[in-house]
């Protein structure tokens, strides 16, 4: 399991790839099991008003979250591109530059798939 992480405007955001062989979680919406790699990350945009209040540069922003989006992938650079990617986008829905966003991946222990 990867934990990847972005860093920008004072704020983070991390998602978890699983990988093969990995216990990926199972709830509605996830992709088929069988995919060989798993992404889950929160999806959040920034709000008028409501929301939850983060701070961001500085400046108290209201930020609303969506429920995490598991998508699947057959390689681990497909897997990775695509988050990356996606901790980008979710920087840029609340005002923040793309290529300001500081991105880590860290390898975490998971649990593995009971064989069948």
């Amino acid at each position: 399991m990867l934990l990847i992480r972005g860093e920008a405007g004072g704020t983070t955001l991390t998602g978890t790839l699983y990988e093969r062989g990995e216990r990926a979680p199972r709830f509605k919406g996830a992709p088929d099991e069988d995919a060989p790699y798993v992404w889950v990350c929160d999806e959040f945009y920034q709000v008028e008003s409501g929301g939850t209040v983060q701070k961001v540069d500085g400046e108290e922003v209201n930020v609303a979250f969506e429920s995490p989006m598991p998508r699947g992938f057959d390689t681990r650079e497909q897997a990775t591109g695509a988050a990356r990617e996606h901790i980008r986008t979710q920087f840029a829905r609340i005002g923040i530059d793309p290529e300001d966003v500081a991105i880590t991946v860290e390898k975490q222990e998971a649990e593995t798939a009971e064989p069948q």
